[in-house]
């Protein structure tokens, strides 16, 4: 299990464990709030090609699918 703080998310890099189409570096480029400014999801950019996919920010604790950094 990764330990994240979410003040930190912004910016951060990330890599999938099982990389689809290539995909295997990102970076959060935004962070998506509720109206009481909660982090309820961020953007990941593919560092390849730039795709942008937008996921709970949450499931980025998994260390089964995701790793912190570029490894």
């Amino acid at each position: 299990m990764n330990q994240i703080n979410p003040n930190k998310l912004l910016h951060s890099k990330w890599t999938a464990v099982q990389p689809k189409k290539k995909e295997r570096h990102f970076i959060v480029t935004k962070l998506i709030r509720a109206e009481n400014e909660a982090i309820i999801a961020c953007e990941l950019e593919a560092v390849i090609n730039k795709h942008i996919y937008e996921l709970n920010w949450q499931v980025l604790k998994d260390s089964t699918c995701w790793l912190m950094g570029w490894q």
